[in-house]
């Protein structure tokens, strides 16, 4: 993947061809030695908003959510409110980018008529993305295959509704870091923690601090963590709402890993 990667990044600046491999793969031998050692798989899927905007409308008490995502990447579905959205029950926004997919259990036509205010929005990652830059965009782009055209467009698209008005994005290790993001809070909003394919990669004492950040914070003042796991059967990603405090997961949906499906109830 990350081969694949480097040479698609150089593809998109011109400097190789996929129909000249070999001759990419010799000019280019350092630069790919060292991408391949150095840089990190780094995908930014805006589809899964789709998924994702039910389980956000559902949340809503009446105040402004102050969005904090986990492993954001390039912050892109930080954005979620920003995109419009059509399901088989109705549509949502008014974003210039559209995000449709296979709703197999379409969310109910009432959350729909919800409206949201977003009072803040931040993400904490390892390798934040600044797709306000030529390279940061172009890396990003470079781990979509290059056959995937419609998933590059849909990229490319939520790109520049980024690039008008980017989210706070934190470099750091999002575990050490929580504790202290949860305990500065906008007043008067509803805090919403979030992460999609993140924390499946921590290890058990990672994901035991996580929880235990999360009870403590909760404990202080309520907040909701909207979260993915695996689906039984490993069929696509369960996607579960926890209320803090007292953490008790209650799942909502069920959708595809890059979100071409939904399951919503399910």
């Amino acid at each position: 993947m990350r081969l694949l990667g480097g040479l698609h990044y150089l593809v998109l600046g011109g400097e190789a061809s996929w129909d000249q491999l070999d001759v990419a793969l010799e000019r280019h031998a350092q630069f790919l030695r060292r991408w391949c050692a150095e840089q990190e798989v780094q995908t930014n899927e805006v589809q899964r908003a789709w998924a994702l905007l039910p389980a956000f409308l559902s949340l809503d008490d009446g105040r402004p959510f102050d969005l904090l995502e986990l492993g954001p990447s390039a912050g892109l579905n930080l954005l979620w409110d920003r995109y419009a959205y059509r399901y088989s029950s109705g549509t949502w926004g008014s974003g210039e980018l559209e995000l449709s997919g296979d709703d197999r259990m379409p969310p109910p036509s009432e959350l729909l008529s919800r409206s949201v205010e977003v009072a803040r929005r931040r993400g904490v990652d390892l390798s934040p993305i600044d797709v306000t830059t030529a390279d940061g965009a172009r890396m990003l782009q470079a781990f979509v295959w290059p056959d995937q055209t419609a998933r590059l467009e849909r990229l490319q698209r939520a790109i520049e509704v980024a690039r008008r008005d980017p989210p706070e994005l934190i470099r750091g290790d999002y575990v050490a870091a929580l504790p202290a993001l949860l305990r500065d809070r906008v007043e008067g909003a509803q805090l919403v923690v979030f992460q999609t394919a993140s924390t499946m990669y921590l290890d058990r004492p990672g994901a035991e601090r996580l929880r235990a950040a999360l009870h403590e914070a909760g404990g202080h003042e309520p907040l909701v963590f909207v979260t993915t796991g695996r689906a039984p059967d490993d069929d696509g990603f369960a996607l579960e709402v926890e209320r803090f405090p007292g953490g008790r997961p209650e799942r909502v949906a069920v959708f595809d890993f890059h979100g071409a499906w939904l399951d919503w109830g399910r």
